[in-house]
């Protein structure tokens, strides 16, 4: 740790083999190695780990919700199959075909190549809904039960996947001059902007812990689809809030009112409220 003073500025540095980060007054420098370990062309990057470890913590909370229900074990590998699945295609699918559709329709192949980036939430969102579908279908359960209960650990997902962004030092933010803004020395900027990935990852860690506790505390009160349409209120209204203030992620959006990622949010965040009252109206209550 070194600390220095400037006529200017008070500067704090940090310098491990993978960061660099500089503290002003007024910003942040960031300039975190997107890469753990590099071995020549392999590397184990943070974006891949934190990713992997949304499925991993994901595992492990339904599990202890399976065991409270008393499922069957193997329900739970069956489920988490599907999930990967479901994540990973729709998250490739919806990047490519909602943000660079021209690109990839002329270029098919470049679609499999999932190692160059390009992942998009709502598109992973599609893709659970339509993995869940084929998965209640296998395993004799209510859509809406596996959706109340799936919600709980796809939020602490995204948190794991925002801080993933952070490493990556993408997906950030306008020019702020708010004392916590980010200078992402990675992709050359000089100002510093909104750390739109902290915003987001946090509001996705307090979305999960809501849900959790109103899972624990009062599962057998909640009326069936309560979880899942709070879920797709509170995170995509976060997501369309938080989209003001994010850089344009491709060309086009800069000429947009609305940009892709608040456009794409609208029929999630009504889709929420219109079955919340649908189900408020209902007598049947989820079973727990």
């Amino acid at each position: 740790m070194k600390i220095g003073i400037r006529n200017d500025s008070l500067r704090f540095v940090y310098l491990p083999d993978q960061f660099r980060i500089v503290m002003f007054l007024n910003a942040i420098v960031w300039n975190a190695n997107p890469e753990i370990i590099s071995l020549g062309s392999f590397a184990i990057r943070w974006y891949g780990v934190l990713f992997a470890l949304g499925f991993v913590f994901g595992y492990i909370i339904m599990g202890r919700i399976f065991k409270k229900e008393k499922i069957q074990p193997k329900l739970l590998d069956t489920l988490t199959t599907y999930m990967v699945v479901g994540t990973v295609v729709g998250a490739r699918l919806g990047h490519c075909l909602f943000y660079e559709p021209e690109y990839y329709l002329s270029n098919p192949l470049s679609i499999l190549k999932i190692w160059e980036g390009g992942l998009a939430s709502h598109g992973a969102a599609i893709g659970i809904l339509i993995a869940l579908y084929f998965f209640v279908r296998k395993a004799q359960k209510p859509y809406l039960w596996i959706l109340d209960r799936i919600v709980i650990v796809v939020a602490l997902a995204g948190f794991f996947i925002r801080t993933g962004n952070l490493m990556n030092s993408e997906i950030y933010g306008v020019q702020t001059s708010l004392p916590w803004g980010f200078i992402f020395e990675r992709w050359g900027e000089t100002v510093p902007k909104h750390p739109t990935q902290i915003y987001e990852g946090l509001s996705y860690l307090l979305i999960f812990i809501l849900l959790y506790w109103l899972y624990d505390r009062k599962g057998r009160k909640l009326k069936e689809g309560t979880l899942f349409s709070l879920f797709l209120i509170i995170l995509f209204s976060v997501r369309f809030l938080i989209e003001f203030i994010k850089e344009p992620q491709v060309g086009f959006e800069a000429s947009m009112t609305l940009n892709m990622g608040q456009l794409l949010s609208i029929p999630f965040i009504v889709g929420g409220i219109l079955i919340l009252i649908f189900y408020k109206s209902g007598k049947k209550k989820a079973t727990n």
